[in-house]
């Protein structure tokens, strides 16, 4: 017997705690922090995840006509703000989130600026490989944009001298992180161009947070690099970072010392090439010279006039000579290439930056530029001087002008 029992289908109850869920108003409308996790992107275009935290986990579902507003591309271990109503999916019985809205958490902002502007300069074509300029073979120049007090311009001047000591290094101090940064970067590569004193520029930054790489994900900066006429290769963060300054550029390289690799050839792979290329000449030319030997002393052993032995044999002798001639002047040009190697790379010893500081100079910079003339700082400024071994804070308590209003 039932006696007074109230007895319901598994049905009946699912869709009565449904009913109780969706009259809640509280549950009409909220919002969730959590991490992604067990993501699935379905191909009819429903989104199905799991948020947690420290304790629990939730599941949710985002329908394809929420999941077509996102602006980013949710990935499995990105922290999130999603918005939505709390219910029950009857057929399980299990009550879960569906997803209205969906925005990354912390970074969520300057997430979704980025995503909003890569998809706007891809629709202009500025990520396009056609117009991508190609890196020169061997560049005189290499242009360097980036701050002039941290680690990555002293790992490109290192790979750039160890590689190819023939090239020159230009450093173009700028600001890379915080505001005005931009800008900065932006100059410096418009510097370039319009003195044309670069073959090819290196553009970038040690890693770090989507805030501190911020600089190179500006519309300011993506443009400046599309319409830069010299190379560019960026070199922004580490090797999982990238900026819309990589999707714009020439070339992209995932550290600012791979840049310098990228930049310029390896001297000493060089080297081995020529020592090859003479290998191959020499073989080659012995071959000739034998073929051509044995052509003569077969004409020579054929019966006929005295004056056309004597004519066949002047020939080779005049084939030893040209060989002769030819093995001292191929020795030649290398000892001539060999002493001009010698003397650009003392050249470029001498203009180098760090050079420069240890023969004891140093540059003073105020407000991320390099101070030029007294107009350039005012009295309270804050002033770094860079010197061979490190900084120096100073401030500036008096200008005084020569004497003659001219510069020292």
């Amino acid at each position: 017997m039932n006696g007074n029992r109230r007895i319901a289908t598994v049905t009946q109850l699912n869709n009565y705690i449904k009913a109780l869920l969706d009259q809640t108003p509280v549950l009409r409308n909220v919002w969730i922090k959590g991490e992604i996790s067990n993501l699935k992107l379905h191909s009819s275009g429903h989104i199905y995840l799991t948020l947690k935290d420290e304790g629990s986990v939730l599941r949710a579902v985002m329908f394809r006509s929420a999941a077509a507003g996102l602006a980013f591309r949710p990935e499995n271990g990105m922290k999130v703000l999603a918005g939505g109503r709390v219910s029950v999916y009857e057929r399980d019985g299990g009550y879960q989130l569906y997803i209205e809205s969906m925005e990354a958490e912390g970074q969520g902002n300057l997430y979704v600026r980025f995503e909003l502007l890569k998809k706007k300069l891809e629709a202009e074509g500025l990520f396009s490989s056609a117009r991508k300029k190609p890196i020169p073979k061997f560049p005189k120049t290499v242009g360097i944009c980036t701050s002039p007090t941290g680690a990555a311009v002293r790992d490109i001047i290192n790979v750039l001298r160890r590689r190819y000591p023939l090239a020159r290094a230009v450093l173009y101090p700028c600001l890379v992180q915080g505001e005005g940064a931009s800008a900065s970067v932006v100059d410096a590569i418009q510097y370039f161009n319009r003195t044309r004193s670069a073959d090819v520029l290196i553009v970038g930054r040690g890693g770090g947070s989507i805030e501190d790489l911020w600089a190179f994900n500006e519309e300011a900066t993506a443009r400046a690099v599309a319409a830069s006429e010299i190379p560019i290769i960026s070199a922004v963060g580490h090797e999982t970072d990238f900026t819309i300054c990589d999707f714009v550029a020439d070339m992209r390289a995932p550290t600012p010392s791979a840049a310098a690799e990228l930049a310029v050839p390896e001297l000493a792979a060089i080297d081995r090439q020529l020592g090859e290329c003479r290998s191959r000449l020499d073989s080659r030319l012995k071959e000739k010279l034998n073929a051509s030997k044995r052509t003569l002393e077969l004409l020579s052993q054929r019966s006929g006039i005295t004056g056309f032995r004597r004519r066949l044999g002047e020939l080779q002798m005049n084939v030893d000579r040209l060989q002769d001639r030819m093995t001292a002047g191929y020795k030649n040009m290398l000892e001539r290439n060999k002493r001009q190697l010698g003397i650009e790379a003392g050249r470029l010893n001498a203009l180098s930056p760090l050079s420069v500081l240890e023969r004891g100079y140093s540059v003073a910079m105020a407000g991320g530029r390099a101070v030029r003339r007294l107009e350039d700082v005012t009295t309270g400024d804050e002033i770094w001087t860079t010197v061979a071994d490190g900084r120096i804070k100073s401030i500036v308590t008096d200008k005084e002008e020569n004497a003659d209003g001219n510069e020292i």
